[in-house]
């Protein structure tokens, strides 16, 4: 198979960071197509450390949580928003848990795109912890914000540019 008609490696290069959503909701369904898919992401010792919650535009913690980032646009213009986070019980090693967590927003990044939906990882909302927990009604004790996906219908075509792998290499293949 050629590798430029894998439909895997096709939605990596064409996903986009959205930042900009219509006004129409995202059924739970198709929500829960993306947390399954955030499920599935490879984890140390299997131990799938991450914790979900799904904010949705109708729900009042939305405006609470927008006013812990200085994205708070973003997370208002959006249908829903995943919040990702670590169980600290569950957690077993600091670095591998973390790696995990990259992967399961990364999987769910890929499976709204691929359902025709657009997304923003927002990380900036991590720098206050207690914050945001504190916006969600979670506890700082017992979980780790990882990040937010800001997710709906998208309302803007994205971009980006990307190095020569040349650039990237550090020896030849």
């Amino acid at each position: 198979m050629d590798p430029s008609d894998n439909p895997v490696l096709q939605a990596i290069r064409e996903r986009r960071s959205i930042r900009k959503f219509t006004t129409a909701p995202v059924d739970k369904q198709t929500l829960t197509a993306i947390l399954e898919a955030g499920q599935w992401a490879p984890s140390g010792m299997n131990n799938q450390p991450w914790r979900f919650l799904v904010i949705t535009r109708d729900d009042p913690r939305m405006e609470k949580l927008a006013g812990c980032t200085k994205y708070a646009h973003i997370v208002r213009a959006s249908a829903a928003c995943i919040c990702v986070f670590l169980d600290k019980d569950a957690m077993y090693s600091e670095m591998k848990d973390h790696q995990g967590a990259g992967a399961c927003i990364q999987n769910m990044l890929l499976a709204i795109h691929t359902l025709g939906l657009g997304a923003v990882w927002l990380g900036q909302i991590v720098n206050d912890q207690p914050a945001a927990l504190s916006a969600l009604g979670l506890s700082e004790a017992e979980l780790e914000l990882e990040a937010v996906l800001a997710l709906g219908h998208p309302d803007q075509k994205g971009s980006s540019q990307r190095k020569p792998l040349s650039e990237l290499m550090l020896e030849d293949l």
